[in-house]
Protein backbone atom coordinates (compact mmCIF):
# COMPACT_ATOMS: atom_id res chain seq x y z
CA UNK A 1 0.00 0.00 0.00
CA UNK A 2 1.21 3.55 -0.95
CA UNK A 3 1.18 6.05 1.64
CA UNK A 4 0.41 9.59 1.00
CA UNK A 5 3.09 12.88 1.94
CA UNK A 6 2.84 14.12 5.35
CA UNK A 7 2.54 17.76 2.93
CA UNK A 8 4.32 20.99 3.62
CA UNK A 9 7.14 21.39 6.26
CA UNK A 10 9.30 23.73 7.53
CA UNK A 11 12.71 24.07 9.19
CA UNK A 12 12.54 25.44 12.66
CA UNK A 13 16.45 26.81 14.46
CA UNK A 14 17.25 25.93 18.18
CA UNK A 15 19.82 27.96 19.42
CA UNK A 16 21.72 26.69 23.09
CA UNK A 17 25.27 27.41 24.93
CA UNK A 18 25.01 31.06 24.48
CA UNK A 19 27.65 33.43 26.80
CA UNK A 20 28.77 32.59 28.87
CA UNK A 21 27.42 28.81 29.04
CA UNK A 22 28.95 26.70 25.76
CA UNK A 23 29.28 23.82 24.09
CA UNK A 24 32.46 21.72 25.28
CA UNK A 25 33.90 19.18 21.99
CA UNK A 26 35.50 15.97 22.60
CA UNK A 27 38.89 17.47 21.64
CA UNK A 28 38.66 19.66 24.66
CA UNK A 29 37.73 23.17 22.33
CA UNK A 30 34.70 24.80 22.90
CA UNK A 31 31.53 26.57 21.23
CA UNK A 32 29.10 29.48 22.05
CA UNK A 33 26.04 30.46 20.39
CA UNK A 34 24.69 27.17 19.04
CA UNK A 35 22.41 26.78 16.03
CA UNK A 36 20.99 23.36 15.19
CA UNK A 37 18.11 23.28 12.09
CA UNK A 38 15.48 20.62 12.99
CA UNK A 39 11.81 19.21 11.61
CA UNK A 40 9.07 17.96 13.36
CA UNK A 41 6.37 15.57 12.42
CA UNK A 42 3.39 14.16 14.21
CA UNK A 43 2.68 15.41 17.69
CA UNK A 44 4.50 14.78 20.82
CA UNK A 45 1.81 12.95 23.36
CA UNK A 46 0.85 14.20 26.69
CA UNK A 47 3.81 11.99 29.06
CA UNK A 48 6.70 12.80 26.28
CA UNK A 49 7.20 9.40 25.49
CA UNK A 50 6.83 9.06 21.60
CA UNK A 51 9.64 10.62 20.11
CA UNK A 52 11.56 8.76 17.96
CA UNK A 53 14.87 10.98 16.52
CA UNK A 54 16.03 10.31 13.42
CA UNK A 55 19.38 10.52 12.42
CA UNK A 56 21.01 11.86 8.48
CA UNK A 57 23.98 10.54 6.68
CA UNK A 58 26.95 12.27 5.90
CA UNK A 59 25.47 14.99 3.37
CA UNK A 60 21.85 14.72 4.56
CA UNK A 61 20.19 17.31 6.75
CA UNK A 62 17.44 18.51 8.91
CA UNK A 63 14.08 17.81 5.87
CA UNK A 64 13.76 14.03 6.71
CA UNK A 65 10.03 14.07 5.71
CA UNK A 66 7.33 15.98 4.01
CA UNK A 67 7.68 18.83 1.69
CA UNK A 68 9.85 21.53 2.06
CA UNK A 69 7.95 25.02 2.20
CA UNK A 70 11.73 26.84 0.98
CA UNK A 71 11.85 24.52 -2.29
CA UNK A 72 9.02 22.02 -2.44
CA UNK A 73 11.81 19.08 -2.05
CA UNK A 74 10.69 16.06 -0.34
CA UNK A 75 12.34 14.68 2.69
CA UNK A 76 15.37 12.47 2.01
CA UNK A 77 12.97 9.40 3.98
CA UNK A 78 9.78 10.75 2.91
CA UNK A 79 8.58 7.36 2.25
CA UNK A 80 9.25 6.40 5.48
CA UNK A 81 7.97 8.99 7.49
CA UNK A 82 4.17 9.71 7.52
CA UNK A 83 0.51 8.54 8.28
CA UNK A 84 0.84 4.61 8.04
CA UNK A 85 4.30 4.41 6.72
CA UNK A 86 7.21 2.71 9.07
CA UNK A 87 7.59 5.89 11.26
CA UNK A 88 3.79 6.52 11.71
CA UNK A 89 3.47 10.61 12.73
CA UNK A 90 -0.61 9.22 13.61
CA UNK A 91 1.61 7.48 17.06
CA UNK A 92 5.17 9.07 16.48
CA UNK A 93 6.66 12.26 17.38
CA UNK A 94 9.60 12.42 14.76
CA UNK A 95 12.54 14.67 15.14
CA UNK A 96 15.19 15.28 12.76
CA UNK A 97 18.05 17.66 12.99
CA UNK A 98 21.23 18.48 10.54
CA UNK A 99 24.63 17.88 12.21
CA UNK A 100 26.87 20.27 13.88
CA UNK A 101 29.85 20.90 11.64
CA UNK A 102 26.72 20.60 8.87
CA UNK A 103 26.23 23.27 6.66
CA UNK A 104 21.82 23.10 6.33
CA UNK A 105 21.34 25.35 9.44
CA UNK A 106 23.26 23.82 11.69
CA UNK A 107 26.79 25.52 12.96
CA UNK A 108 29.73 24.43 10.97
CA UNK A 109 32.86 25.73 9.54
CA UNK A 110 30.72 27.90 6.71
CA UNK A 111 28.37 29.78 9.87
CA UNK A 112 29.96 33.30 10.80
CA UNK A 113 32.19 33.48 13.87
CA UNK A 114 30.50 35.56 16.51
CA UNK A 115 34.01 36.89 17.27
CA UNK A 116 35.13 37.74 14.11
CA UNK A 117 31.90 37.89 12.08
CA UNK A 118 32.87 36.44 9.65
CA UNK A 119 32.84 32.49 8.34
CA UNK A 120 34.69 30.35 10.94
CA UNK A 121 36.20 28.09 8.03
CA UNK A 122 38.98 26.45 9.39
CA UNK A 123 39.14 28.02 12.85
CA UNK A 124 35.92 25.85 13.47
CA UNK A 125 37.46 22.81 15.59
CA UNK A 126 37.39 19.14 14.65
CA UNK A 127 34.01 17.42 15.78
CA UNK A 128 33.33 13.84 16.29
CA UNK A 129 29.68 11.65 16.34
CA UNK A 130 29.92 11.85 20.07
CA UNK A 131 29.77 15.62 19.28
CA UNK A 132 26.92 15.71 17.08
CA UNK A 133 24.93 14.05 19.43
CA UNK A 134 25.60 16.21 22.24
CA UNK A 135 24.08 19.00 19.90
CA UNK A 136 20.77 16.95 19.71
CA UNK A 137 20.74 15.63 23.37
CA UNK A 138 20.41 19.18 24.01
CA UNK A 139 17.36 19.81 21.50
CA UNK A 140 15.53 16.96 22.55
CA UNK A 141 16.12 18.47 26.22
CA UNK A 142 14.33 21.87 25.00
CA UNK A 143 11.59 19.54 24.27
CA UNK A 144 11.23 18.66 27.87
CA UNK A 145 11.58 14.28 26.66
CA UNK A 146 13.42 12.44 28.91
CA UNK A 147 13.68 8.92 27.22
CA UNK A 148 13.61 8.68 23.62
CA UNK A 149 11.04 5.78 22.13
CA UNK A 150 13.96 5.51 19.51
CA UNK A 151 16.76 6.53 17.58
CA UNK A 152 17.50 5.60 14.20
CA UNK A 153 19.97 6.12 10.95
CA UNK A 154 21.49 4.77 8.42
CA UNK A 155 25.38 5.23 7.47
CA UNK A 156 26.40 7.96 9.65
CA UNK A 157 23.51 8.07 10.73
CA UNK A 158 23.39 4.63 12.49
CA UNK A 159 26.91 5.67 14.34
CA UNK A 160 24.47 8.62 15.93
CA UNK A 161 22.00 5.81 16.73
CA UNK A 162 25.10 3.96 18.40
CA UNK A 163 26.55 6.52 19.86
CA UNK A 164 22.91 8.10 21.89
CA UNK A 165 22.49 4.36 22.89
CA UNK A 166 26.21 4.23 24.22
CA UNK A 167 26.40 7.14 25.94
CA UNK A 168 23.00 7.55 26.86
CA UNK A 169 21.72 4.02 27.54
CA UNK A 170 18.67 5.18 30.19
CA UNK A 171 17.39 7.83 27.07
CA UNK A 172 16.98 5.53 24.87
CA UNK A 173 14.70 2.55 24.79
CA UNK A 174 15.38 0.98 20.94
CA UNK A 175 17.95 1.62 18.19
CA UNK A 176 18.25 1.24 14.85
CA UNK A 177 21.50 1.27 13.74
CA UNK A 178 21.41 0.73 9.36
CA UNK A 179 23.83 0.09 7.24
CA UNK A 180 26.42 1.33 9.43
CA UNK A 181 29.63 0.21 11.44
CA UNK A 182 31.09 0.39 15.19
CA UNK A 183 34.31 2.09 13.38
CA UNK A 184 35.63 2.82 9.92
CA UNK A 185 37.73 0.18 8.66
CA UNK A 186 41.24 1.25 7.11
CA UNK A 187 39.51 0.72 3.79
CA UNK A 188 36.41 3.31 4.64
CA UNK A 189 39.21 5.74 6.27
CA UNK A 190 41.48 5.73 2.83
CA UNK A 191 38.17 6.63 0.48
CA UNK A 192 37.20 9.43 2.90
CA UNK A 193 41.16 10.82 2.83
CA UNK A 194 40.70 10.56 -1.54
CA UNK A 195 37.69 12.62 -0.82
CA UNK A 196 39.45 15.13 1.18
CA UNK A 197 42.38 15.75 -0.81
CA UNK A 198 40.39 15.80 -3.92
CA UNK A 199 38.38 19.07 -2.07
CA UNK A 200 42.25 19.76 -0.84
CA UNK A 201 43.64 20.48 -4.58
CA UNK A 202 41.49 22.51 -5.60
CA UNK A 203 43.17 25.52 -6.12
CA UNK A 204 39.99 27.55 -4.86
CA UNK A 205 40.08 25.53 -1.83
CA UNK A 206 42.53 28.75 -0.48
CA UNK A 207 43.13 26.23 2.55
CA UNK A 208 39.84 26.49 3.56
CA UNK A 209 39.41 30.26 3.31
CA UNK A 210 37.58 30.81 0.53
CA UNK A 211 33.54 32.14 1.62
CA UNK A 212 34.68 35.17 -0.01
CA UNK A 213 35.98 34.38 -3.33
CA UNK A 214 33.71 31.13 -3.86
CA UNK A 215 33.37 27.12 -3.20
CA UNK A 216 36.18 24.83 -4.77
CA UNK A 217 33.36 23.62 -7.35
CA UNK A 218 35.90 21.05 -9.26
CA UNK A 219 37.37 19.49 -5.82
CA UNK A 220 34.05 19.47 -4.63
CA UNK A 221 32.46 17.96 -7.24
CA UNK A 222 34.80 15.19 -7.73
CA UNK A 223 35.04 14.02 -4.44
CA UNK A 224 31.65 13.54 -4.48
CA UNK A 225 31.48 11.93 -7.78
CA UNK A 226 34.16 9.66 -5.75
CA UNK A 227 31.14 8.85 -2.76
CA UNK A 228 28.50 7.91 -5.44
CA UNK A 229 30.73 5.14 -6.91
CA UNK A 230 31.07 3.65 -3.14
CA UNK A 231 27.00 4.02 -2.92
CA UNK A 232 26.44 2.04 -5.30
CA UNK A 233 26.91 -1.80 -6.42
CA UNK A 234 28.78 -3.11 -9.18
CA UNK A 235 25.16 -4.66 -9.57
CA UNK A 236 23.73 -1.83 -9.60
CA UNK A 237 25.66 0.21 -12.08
CA UNK A 238 25.54 -2.59 -14.42
CA UNK A 239 21.92 -2.09 -14.48
CA UNK A 240 21.07 1.49 -14.55
CA UNK A 241 24.45 1.86 -17.23
CA UNK A 242 26.07 -0.82 -18.11
CA UNK A 243 28.37 0.59 -20.97
CA UNK A 244 25.29 2.75 -22.77
CA UNK A 245 26.93 5.42 -25.00
CA UNK A 246 25.34 8.80 -24.60
CA UNK A 247 25.80 9.37 -28.33
CA UNK A 248 26.17 7.08 -30.74
CA UNK A 249 29.86 6.49 -31.27
CA UNK A 250 32.95 7.81 -29.22
CA UNK A 251 34.20 11.03 -29.06
CA UNK A 252 38.19 9.82 -29.27
CA UNK A 253 37.80 12.91 -26.75
CA UNK A 254 38.14 13.12 -23.07
CA UNK A 255 34.57 13.94 -22.77
CA UNK A 256 32.09 11.66 -21.27
CA UNK A 257 31.25 8.83 -23.92
CA UNK A 258 29.30 6.63 -21.19
CA UNK A 259 25.79 7.31 -19.44
CA UNK A 260 27.85 6.78 -16.21
CA UNK A 261 30.07 9.57 -17.00
CA UNK A 262 28.19 11.76 -17.32
CA UNK A 263 25.46 10.17 -14.24
CA UNK A 264 28.89 11.60 -12.01
CA UNK A 265 29.34 14.46 -13.50
CA UNK A 266 25.39 15.39 -13.48
CA UNK A 267 25.78 14.56 -9.36
CA UNK A 268 29.04 16.30 -9.03
CA UNK A 269 27.72 19.76 -10.47
CA UNK A 270 24.66 19.09 -8.67
CA UNK A 271 26.29 18.47 -4.90
CA UNK A 272 28.66 21.60 -4.66
CA UNK A 273 25.08 23.87 -5.64
CA UNK A 274 23.85 22.78 -2.25
CA UNK A 275 26.92 21.71 -0.09
CA UNK A 276 29.72 23.21 1.61
CA UNK A 277 33.30 21.83 0.94
CA UNK A 278 34.62 22.35 4.28
CA UNK A 279 31.47 20.76 6.14
CA UNK A 280 32.34 17.25 3.79
CA UNK A 281 36.11 17.90 5.22
CA UNK A 282 34.85 18.03 8.78
CA UNK A 283 31.49 15.24 8.59
CA UNK A 284 34.39 12.75 7.01
CA UNK A 285 36.81 13.20 9.46
CA UNK A 286 34.17 12.77 12.24
CA UNK A 287 33.28 9.49 10.98
CA UNK A 288 36.85 8.31 10.90
CA UNK A 289 37.62 9.50 14.17
CA UNK A 290 34.31 7.11 15.62
CA UNK A 291 35.10 3.68 17.72
CA UNK A 292 32.79 2.18 19.78
CA UNK A 293 34.65 -0.98 19.19
CA UNK A 294 35.18 -3.46 22.20
CA UNK A 295 34.69 -2.02 25.81
CA UNK A 296 34.25 1.40 24.18
CA UNK A 297 30.22 0.83 23.70
CA UNK A 298 28.22 1.05 26.46
CA UNK A 299 31.15 1.56 28.98
CA UNK A 300 30.12 -0.02 32.26
CA UNK A 301 27.02 -1.56 31.53
CA UNK A 302 26.50 -5.04 32.22
CA UNK A 303 22.76 -5.69 31.09
CA UNK A 304 21.56 -3.21 28.12
CA UNK A 305 18.16 -1.75 28.84
CA UNK A 306 18.17 -0.63 25.42
CA UNK A 307 16.67 -2.77 22.90
CA UNK A 308 18.22 -2.87 18.71
CA UNK A 309 17.33 -3.65 15.49
CA UNK A 310 20.29 -3.79 13.07
CA UNK A 311 19.75 -4.13 9.52
CA UNK A 312 22.43 -4.47 6.34
CA UNK A 313 22.29 -5.21 3.12
CA UNK A 314 24.41 -7.82 1.20
CA UNK A 315 25.40 -5.97 -1.87
CA UNK A 316 26.36 -2.78 0.58
CA UNK A 317 30.32 -2.89 -0.23
CA UNK A 318 30.97 0.52 1.41
CA UNK A 319 29.54 -0.87 4.62
CA UNK A 320 29.41 -4.62 4.28
CA UNK A 321 27.41 -6.67 6.31
CA UNK A 322 30.37 -8.27 8.71
CA UNK A 323 30.43 -4.49 10.34
CA UNK A 324 27.05 -5.37 11.10
CA UNK A 325 27.46 -8.38 12.44
CA UNK A 326 30.22 -6.70 14.61
CA UNK A 327 27.20 -4.77 15.85
CA UNK A 328 25.74 -7.62 17.03
CA UNK A 329 28.14 -9.48 18.43
CA UNK A 330 29.12 -6.52 20.92
CA UNK A 331 25.58 -6.12 21.28
CA UNK A 332 24.89 -9.87 22.76
CA UNK A 333 27.90 -9.25 25.10
CA UNK A 334 25.84 -6.53 26.61
CA UNK A 335 23.13 -8.61 26.63
CA UNK A 336 20.80 -6.61 24.69
CA UNK A 337 17.84 -7.27 22.90
CA UNK A 338 18.61 -7.75 19.63
CA UNK A 339 17.36 -8.38 16.13
CA UNK A 340 19.06 -8.86 13.13
CA UNK A 341 18.56 -8.86 9.21
CA UNK A 342 21.13 -9.01 6.19
CA UNK A 343 18.49 -8.21 3.29
CA UNK A 344 19.33 -8.75 -0.11
CA UNK A 345 19.20 -6.19 -2.36
CA UNK A 346 21.29 -4.75 -5.32
CA UNK A 347 21.33 -1.35 -4.68
CA UNK A 348 24.31 -1.27 -2.67
CA UNK A 349 25.08 1.17 0.05
CA UNK A 350 22.26 3.41 -1.22
CA UNK A 351 20.06 0.60 -0.41
CA UNK A 352 18.91 2.11 3.10
CA UNK A 353 17.38 4.84 1.23
CA UNK A 354 15.69 2.91 -1.51
CA UNK A 355 14.41 -0.58 0.05
CA UNK A 356 11.35 1.08 1.55
CA UNK A 357 9.17 -1.49 1.27
CA UNK A 358 11.52 -4.23 3.18
CA UNK A 359 12.80 -1.60 6.22
CA UNK A 360 8.77 -0.50 6.60
CA UNK A 361 8.01 -4.33 7.11
CA UNK A 362 10.75 -4.52 9.93
CA UNK A 363 10.50 -1.67 11.79
CA UNK A 364 7.31 -1.36 11.93
CA UNK A 365 6.85 -4.95 13.64
CA UNK A 366 9.92 -3.78 15.78
CA UNK A 367 8.07 -0.72 17.36
CA UNK A 368 5.29 -2.01 17.68
CA UNK A 369 7.12 -3.94 20.36
CA UNK A 370 8.46 -1.42 22.50
CA UNK A 371 6.27 0.21 24.65
CA UNK A 372 4.90 3.48 24.67
CA UNK A 373 4.19 4.56 28.43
Amino acid sequence: MKYASIGPVTTHFFVFAQPPASLTLESGRSLSHVTVAFETYGNLNAQKSNAILVCHALSGDAHAGGISIEDNSPGWWDGMIGPGKALDTDKYFIICSNVLGGCRGTTGPSSNNPLTGKPYALDFPLITIADMVEAQRNLIDSFGIEKLLCVIGGSMGGMQALQWASAYPERVRAAIPIATALKHSPQQIAFDEVIRQSIMADPAWRQGYYYEHGQPEKGLAVARMIGHITFMSDLSMEEKFSRKLKNEKLSFQFTDDFEVEGYLRYRGNNFVKRFDANSYLYITKAMDYFDLSGDKFMPGVKKSPVKFLVISFKSDWLYPSYQSQDIVRVLKQKHAYTTYFDLTSTYGHDAFLIEIADETRLIRNFLANIRID
